[in-house]
């Protein structure tokens, strides 16, 4: 068989062109693989770094903090980790820019862990003194319920005393006469009676002020009326019509006394019923006793 060169040739030329086209694709389909893998890559990766300044502007807006410098440096943070953000949506996916950013979001973590600590440590030492308030404010209501109730006590003692340091008396007797001659002769006969006298004891008690007391008698007719009227005192808002008065020096100890009472002219002879007297210190009443005439 009679092989022609030059077509063998063309034959070598062409198998080598095949393999060479198709050895040339293979490696553009596998650099192409390769490649958009690589963009697939750095897409994530942006938008990885696009997510974690996201959650950091999101944690900067769910902190309230009072304290002016630590607000003032969360302020600044945020508008700093928005600028990265920003500028990162705008450019284009590449190595160099992802790992310039890269490098930006890790310092903004290491600020972010400085300052998120500071926050911490101001939020703790704010529950301490929220605690310590609370103690506070209960030790004050008990102190302040406390001295309400001593104050009670204190006044209950204080009425106690006050009451206790009252003048009082006892024995309260009442006898009717009739003088002649400047003599006393006991009557229960109304027309005859020109006298009521009074006798009672002013009690023994050391908690009462020394001193001068008033004492006033009244004695009160079966009409209602004072016999013997000397006129009316007054006391703060009330008055007392009094039969008689008289001043006492008063030393703590038991005094007995006897006031002796003479009807006017004008209400003689005296009527038949009975007559109510009463003993005043003050305005303040002392005891009663009462006579009857015929």
């Amino acid at each position: 068989m009679i092989v022609n060169p030059q077509l063998f040739n063309y034959r070598l030329i062409i198998g080598s062109l095949i393999v060479a086209v198709t050895v040339l694709s293979v490696f553009s389909y596998t650099n192409y693989q390769s490649i958009s893998a690589h963009q697939q890559f750095l897409e994530q990766e942006k938008k990885l770094v696009e997510s974690e300044l996201s959650q950091m502007i999101t944690r900067y807006d769910d902190i309230s903090i009072s304290n002016d410098l630590i607000a003032s440096q969360l302020k600044d943070a945020k508008t700093n980790t928005k600028i990265v953000l920003d500028s990162l949506s705008m450019l284009r996916s590449d190595l160099s820019v992802l790992s310039r950013f890269k490098e930006q979001l890790y310092g903004l973590k290491l600020k972010n862990k400085t300052l998120f600590k500071a926050i911490d440590s101001l939020d703790s030492a704010n529950q301490s003194l929220e605690k310590e308030k609370i103690i506070t404010y209960n030790e004050l209501v008990k102190q302040r319920i406390a001295n309400n109730s001593l104050l009670k006590e204190n006044e209950n003692l204080n009425r106690s005393l006050e009451k206790g340091a009252l003048l009082t008396a006892n024995s309260f007797e009442a006898k009717s006469y009739i003088k002649i001659l400047g003599q006393k002769r006991p009557s229960d006969v109304a027309k005859k009676v020109d006298h009521i006298e009074v006798c009672f004891t002013l009690a023994e008690n050391s908690l009462t002020e020394q001193g001068e007391k008033e004492i006033y008698v009244q004695i009160v007719n079966p009409q209602n009326n004072v016999v013997s009227d000397k006129g009316a005192i007054t006391f703060g808002n009330s008055s007392l019509i009094y039969s008689s008065k008289k001043i006492v020096d008063y030393n703590n100890e038991v005094i007995d006394l006897c006031v002796d009472i003479e009807a006017d002219t004008d209400e003689k002879p005296l009527t038949k019923g009975t007559y109510f007297i009463n003993v005043f210190n003050k305005d303040r009443k002392l005891g009663s006793t009462q006579v009857r005439l015929n």
